[in-house]
């Protein structure tokens, strides 16, 4: 989106399965789709449990949505904010949703919300199924998160090897993606085919843009050219 200044972006949080800590970045990663004017968070708040993000109400302007546990084992916060993302998405009121949970029941709405166009950002840890990761147009770890903005990292620099998938990934995109005569191919283009096959966000391996991870890859070669755009070749 160029222009998502004016953008209306919902948030939905699944307090049982969502951990308060992370709420501000969540709120900055997601301020990159548009404003996030609808804040709820479900939960049952007679619950000790919840105390944390009780505690965050005010200061973030979350507005609590109260489900009562009617009967062990069935959660009627999945329903309750399944229908709220619905009624919402065919209101025509939201550009875009972020859901803040580690419940891979909520794969089923990801995947229909994108269905009608609009980006679904989902936020969990890192033992979130991978359904639910698949499902969303950006998976994103909340624990990644909270470590970075606590940690000083310099552009480029990663205390973590990157995996083999990872990498399998970034080359796929880059052969599939169009190169000049020298072999070269837009960075921006590589990003998008990478993210079109799956969650992929930088975020989740420290870094806070993609030329940050390509800069700390040995089998990459990247060079920014003069009308800024960055381009990228595979070394090996």
């Amino acid at each position: 989106m160029s222009d998502n200044h004016n953008l209306n972006i919902a948030l939905l949080i699944d307090s049982d399965n969502a951990s308060h800590n992370g709420i501000d970045p969540v709120l900055t990663v997601l301020a990159e789709l548009g404003q996030v004017n609808i804040r709820r968070a479900y939960g049952n708040w007679r619950k000790t449990s919840l105390k944390g993000w009780v505690d965050k109400m005010h200061r973030y302007g979350i507005e609590p949505q109260q489900q009562f546990d009617m009967t062990k084992g069935k959660n009627a916060t999945d329903m309750k904010m399944t229908i709220d993302a619905m009624d919402l998405m065919y209101r025509g009121r939201v550009h875009g949703f972020g859901i803040m949970s580690s419940d891979s029941d909520f794969m089923p709405l990801a995947m229909r919300i994108r269905q009608d166009g609009y980006p679904v950002y989902g936020f969990g840890s890192a033992k979130t199924p991978e359904a639910f990761r698949q499902a969303c147009t950006r998976f994103i770890d909340v624990d990644a998160l909270i470590r970075a903005e606590q940690e000083e990292r310099k552009p480029g620099k990663n205390d973590e090897p990157l995996d083999e998938e990872l990498l399998n990934l970034l080359i796929d995109a880059y052969n599939a993606s169009r190169r000049d005569e020298k072999g070269f191919a837009k960075l921006s283009e590589v990003g998008q085919r990478a993210g079109n096959r799956s969650s992929f966000d930088t975020r989740n391996y420290g870094y806070s843009r993609l030329i940050d991870l390509v800069e700390a890859l040995p089998n990459f070669l990247h060079e920014r050219r003069d009308n800024g755009q960055v381009w990228v070749k595979r070394l090996r």
